[in-house]
């Protein structure tokens, strides 16, 4: 039995049920490393529902009548650090390399696969804007399994210390600052806002919501959390939607060397460090 002082008592039993529940829901992997964070980010809500225990937590949210209380489970037992321009390599070859030969009679979608609360999706949106302009057609979908960070990421608002990663030409064209009651934070521009549409989704479950191919598919530090198995079938998906010719960026403590399989291998291949290319159907 753990007991964590000023906390709740979680056993080893209780334990492995909500690492089962969180697996089954979004196939992420608790380590029992993670003992402390399910008992410090659940025990709030053991008790908004006047209860004792977490055991009597997992009966509430296996009992099939609380659905939105399911979904905060998840919202709290899914990791959210992500920030304005993170890993900025990958941002530095979409505008070098990739966009300048892209096609420009054709439209770029960008799907940014675990947004988070949005920066990440933004990011890339600053960069569309910058090397494909306001007249070509380009957008951005973010999509998360949190709902929260999700009403996060539709306001576009963020505390100024958020700003310390953006360039100074970004910060200037994309960023309004806040005054009077918003004083303390900044804004991401309506022209940039209207090209990143946020909806959610759970990339573990067997079927998405109905999602175009993309021509770019951010995956980064998503697959770290999952356990072999469930990276193959997430890794087997996104390919499904990524177009022919299309590019894959994953974390840069990632890398898919465990999860070849001649499927994958047939259809990717490394162009740089932790980006990916789906061979054009011709080749």
């Amino acid at each position: 039995m753990a007991q964590f002082p000023g906390l709740l008592s979680i056993s080893d039993d209780e334990f492995k049920e909500f690492q089962q529940l969180i697996y089954k829901a979004a196939g992420i992997h608790l380590p029992p490393t993670k003992k402390m964070l399910v008992v410090s980010r659940l025990s709030k809500r053991v008790r908004h529902h006047e209860l004792d225990s977490l055991q009597a937590y997992y009966c509430l949210l296996t009992d099939n009548n609380h659905p939105e209380e399911f979904q905060i489970m998840v919202d709290l037992l899914t990791t959210n650090e992500t920030y304005f321009f993170r890993e900025p390599d990958h941002f530095t070859y979409l505008k070098q390399q990739l966009l300048p030969n892209y096609p420009r009679e054709q439209p770029f979608q960008a799907w940014s696969a675990a947004c988070s609360s949005g920066e990440e999706a933004y990011t890339t949106a600053m960069i569309l804007m910058d090397v494909l302009g306001a007249n070509r057609a380009w957008s951005v979908l973010g999509t998360d399994i949190s709902a929260r960070m999700l009403h996060l990421a539709r306001s576009g608002v963020y505390p100024l210390n958020a700003t310390s990663h953006i360039p100074k030409e970004c910060l200037s064209r994309y960023c309004l600052k806040g005054v009077r009651s918003q004083a303390g934070t900044f804004c991401i521009e309506k022209k940039l806002r209207e090209r990143v549409k946020f909806q959610q989704c759970n990339l573990n479950a067997p079927n998405y919501p109905r999602l175009p191919n993309f021509d770019l598919i951010l995956l980064r530090n998503v697959l770290i959390y999952f356990d072999l198995p469930t990276k193959r079938q997430l890794i087997h998906k996104i390919i499904a939607q990524l177009k022919s010719g299309g590019y894959l960026f994953i974390g840069h403590a990632e890398n898919l060397s465990s999860l070849t399989t001649p499927e994958i291998n047939a259809q990717l291949h490394n162009v740089a460090p932790t980006i990916y290319r789906k061979k054009a159907t011709a080749e």
